[in-house]
């Protein structure tokens, strides 16, 4: 499969910044919310885990915290960063569970799901 990766160009229109390396992250597992085409679930907006959210979205049906060895993922814990699906995140924010994020590391194919200001009212590195 011919893989291109959309340009690496966070919501505030500046060079996307990594998200987290421990654990790994991001759909190419690069540590960055890079995103293609083939990213269906744009895994673009870099958010810390929270419990409540990790909690949330395994009632959703997606387990974030439990490992799973056989894919190379260690499970999530409050306080890790993680390239979360931009259509979860706007979920768990309208549920008033989202967690913060960080815009630096924010792909900006997030805002085709997640309108900035909602981005920005949960932004660690908002200026």
């Amino acid at each position: 499969m011919n893989v291109k990766i959309d340009p690496s160009i966070n919501v505030l229109g500046s060079s996307l910044e990594s998200c987290s390396r421990k654990p790994m992250t991001g759909f190419f597992r690069n540590g960055a919310c890079d995103t293609c085409p083939q990213d269906q679930g744009n895994h673009t907006v870099c958010a810390v885990m929270t419990a409540e959210f990790l909690a949330l979205s395994k009632y959703l049906g997606n387990d974030l915290s439990t490992a799973r060895p056989e894919f190379a993922f260690p499970g999530l814990k409050p306080g890790d960063y993680w390239c979360l699906c931009a259509g979860r995140f706007l979920q768990a924010h309208l549920e008033g569970a989202a967690p913060q994020v960080r815009l630096k590391s924010t792909h900006q194919r997030a805002l085709e799901v997640v309108p900035l200001e909602i981005l920005k009212a949960h932004a660690l590195d908002l200026d």
